[in-house]
């Protein structure tokens, strides 16, 4: 049999993978990290050599304790968590700790932009959006405030960089896990053009960046070092993937913009493929897609999947235990506690913006939950969360079909929150459409393989590929009377609810400068 390793080094573990060539996960290992530490408020770095520790863990356990022929290995494909960043010097070692994409730190001195960017940004009503971007940018804040770090930084690589570079020893990466604040031109799919504005944004020179590479184009191979600490064969191929959640749709079977992937992760999202370079929102580019040469339309709601795991540690101790004595994950105990709650938990609704966003919403904006009375319990509130995150998604779908001019006909639920029966029907009944899940919930390394059979020639097009390696294991259908219930809610009260309370976010904002 034929198999392609994937390593898919997430936010909260990094999971390696062995597929074969019908798409069936053949073996997985899974080494769990601490998503971040943080030395002062709202600052989330992890040290390089975790992800490194944890990848070389994952993949001697995939191949020495599972057992696995490695003869019959012909490819290794890699995805990353999106948006960390991580300075190296000329020999690859790492000056300081990686900037998690969790950070909320900004740069405040920004680099001059120059008479001309200024007035133009001011004319068409960009220069806050502009603004946000150089103030995010982490190359700014490290400039700013550990110049010394800066000064002997040789490169600047997101986290597929780092690992690609400790994987073959050369600095290059994937262009499909280009996602982050750096000069990177979303359009053409390569760095910005030496006149491009973005130059200017971010204080990062051409020379501190790696060279790019499409998705199912190799990027070298593992070298005799890697593969004495990882157990990977030496020599294989290691052929460009994606980012997660580019992986992710691909890995879901989606080739075209009117079947979209809701990915049920750390962020939650709403996906779908494009020949076509449309902004679901205006002025946010698609991100590279990991179909070579194409867009990833996206929604997201940044800390999504994120607030199971808040609600688990800061209201359901109870049934952690639970789940620990009966040896199950507690979402199964939170699942069965739901499911007697009635659509629209009894009228509490959730807005889940835990974390601000750049435009829509804005970075004043926050969460928030209406609809309190006696009548609700630790339940309505889980339910609640999982409805809000919905609600959003749902928003991002009317974006997509308004901007691509496109009618979504099909979903597909993934990521880790894709495992909940209860999630996932409550997504069918707020969209009115009925949500397939995959056979795999690990679609993001799944996708990475399909990049990799592609590229070295076990399949001839992705078209083959997907028919070949996707499948569709279960579909929810909306039932009508929850759908009836969910419209109303939503068309009532969730859609109208950031425009009444942004006022308010905007004042709490100024009077307690949080975020």
């Amino acid at each position: 049999m034929t198999h392609i390793i994937t390593i898919d080094c997430g936010t909260q573990s990094v999971r390696a993978f062995l597929f074969d060539l019908e798409g069936n996960l053949f073996a997985k290992a899974q080494v769990a990290i601490e998503p971040y530490f943080s030395v002062q408020p709202g600052w989330a770095e992890q040290n390089p050599g975790v992800y490194w520790n944890a990848l070389c863990d994952a993949c001697n356990t995939l191949l020495t304790e599972i057992g696995v022929n490695k003869e019959a290995i012909k490819a290794v494909a890699l995805t990353t968590q999106r948006g960390t960043l991580i300075n190296v010097d000329k020999e690859g070692k790492p000056l300081r700790p990686a900037i998690i994409w969790l950070d909320q730190r900004v740069a405040h001195h920004l680099p001059p932009m120059g008479v001309f960017w200024e007035t133009l940004f001011t004319l068409v009503r960009q220069k806050q959006t502009i603004d946000y971007f150089r103030s995010q940018a982490e190359a700014n804040w490290i400039a700013e405030n550990q110049p010394e770090i800066w000064e002997k930084t040789h490169k600047f690589l997101l986290l597929s960089g780092y690992l690609t570079y400790r994987l073959t020893g050369k600095f290059v990466d994937s262009t499909g896990c280009q996602v982050g604040y750096l000069p990177f031109d979303y359009k053409r799919l390569k760095w910005a053009s030496p006149r491009s504005w973005k130059w200017k944004a971010v204080r990062v020179n051409p020379q501190m960046l790696p060279d790019l590479i499409p998705p199912t184009k190799s990027l070298g191979v593992i070298t005799k070092e890697a593969s004495n600490e990882t157990g990977i064969p030496e020599g294989l191929p290691l052929i460009a993937a994606a980012a997660d959640k580019a992986c992710e749709v691909l890995g879901a079977g989606c080739l075209s913009p009117d079947v979209a992937t809701l990915s049920f992760g750390t962020t939650a999202t709403i996906n779908a493929n494009n020949r076509r370079y449309v902004e679901a929102i205006r002025f946010l580019p698609p991100y590279p897609s990991a179909l070579p040469g194409q867009y990833c339309m996206e929604v997201q709601i940044a800390r999504g999947y994120w607030m199971i795991n808040w609600f688990k540690q800061e209201f359901a101790h109870r049934e952690r235990i639970v789940a620990e004595q009966k040896g199950v994950a507690p979402e199964v105990i939170l699942d069965e506690m739901i499911s007697s709650i009635p659509p629209g938990s009894m009228g509490l609704i959730l807005q889940p913006y835990w974390t601000p966003g750049i435009r829509e919403p804005g970075p004043e904006a926050k969460g928030a939950i209406i609809g309190f009375g006696d009548v609700h319990t630790r339940a309505h509130l889980y339910r609640a969360i999982i409805e809000g995150i919905a609600y959003g998604l749902r928003e991002g779908k009317e974006r997509f079909e308004k901007r691509a001019k496109v009618e979504i006909r099909a979903l597909r639920a993934c990521g880790g929150g894709a495992q909940s029966d209860q999630a996932v029907q409550i997504a069918a009944d707020i969209f009115g459409l009925p949500v397939e899940r995959p056979h795999t919930h690990e679609t993001s390394g799944l996708g990475a393989a399909i990049d990799a059979a592609v590229g070295i020639g076990l399949y001839p097009d992705f078209e083959t590929a997907v028919n070949r390696m996707t499948r569709i294991q279960h579909v929810f259908h909306p039932r009508d009377r929850a759908h009836r219930i969910y419209d109303q809610l939503y068309q009532s009260v969730y859609k109208k609810l950031y425009g009444r309370l942004q006022p308010l976010y905007q004042a709490i904002r100024q009077i307690t400068g949080y975020p």
